[in-house]
């Protein structure tokens, strides 16, 4: 006689760069046995791969993990994550006060959220006639290129990928029309204003965040610490 099938919840979220509905369902026990591996590898691409397996599999194979903007799939990990094994986490994090004492925090990840900085912009005016429209990077891009940190080279390698079209006037230049290295020779030529506006786009882009509150059992005194990306919430 076979054994009975086990029915998993189905959840609905909006992906934060579309507003996309999507539908998904907690990761089963094989699941939790990759993530497992991998945090125990705490190696950045295994991490990557199999957070993209379980997204994938999560949806019903209806999202390319690879394909979207690395904070919808940070978002999109992260409640998959919460319907799975509990919407709370305990994280150990230092004291702002006095950057020496670690306390143990519980964060409900229900509350944290993609959020952007007011002004920030896709669109990046070079000279009066010449702008790019730029697209954000991918968990592809990432596990190529690395998060982008500052590193020129990193930089340089992160925008080739996320340039998505050039305009020059009514002249529209695609990504997938050009050539490496007449594009190599347009990043070049830029300026050193031209590329700090190109910095403030990846710097400004959104951002999985969430603010904590913390108070130091010793001083007594309270502070806030701002978390960034997944990686901060990946027990």
């Amino acid at each position: 006689m076979a054994l009975p099938k086990i029915k998993t919840v189905t959840h609905e979220l909006e992906l934060p760069s579309t507003s996309e509905k999507i539908k998904y369902r907690p990761f089963l026990v094989k699941e939790q046995k990759i993530l497992m591996q991998a945090a125990e590898s705490e190696n950045e691409n295994v991490i990557n791969d199999s957070i993209a397996s379980i997204i994938s599999e999560c949806t019903f194979n209806e999202i390319d993990p690879w394909k979207l903007p690395s904070f919808d799939a940070e978002y999109l990990f992260l409640k998959i994550r919460g319907k799975s094994v509990g919407d709370k986490v305990t994280l150990n994090v230092l004291c702002p006060d006095d950057n020496k004492t670690r306390v143990d925090v519980d964060v409900n990840l229900e509350e944290v959220n993609v959020t952007m900085q007011v002004g920030h912009t896709n669109e990046i005016g070079l000279v009066d006639d010449i702008k790019i429209i730029m697209t954000y990077p991918t968990l592809r891009d990432i596990g190529a290129v690395g998060k982008v940190d500052g590193d020129t080279e990193q930089v340089f390698s992160m925008l080739k990928r996320c340039i998505y079209q050039i305009h020059e006037g009514d002249t529209i230049h695609q990504n997938v029309d050009m050539d490496e290295n007449e594009l190599d020779e347009f990043i070049n030529s830029l300026s050193t204003d031209q590329m700090d506006k190109i910095n403030n786009f990846f710097e400004t882009m959104p951002k999985l965040t969430h603010v904590i509150k913390v108070k130091n059992p010793k001083t007594k005194k309270t502070g806030e610490i701002l978390l960034e990306g997944f990686q901060n919430f990946f027990e």
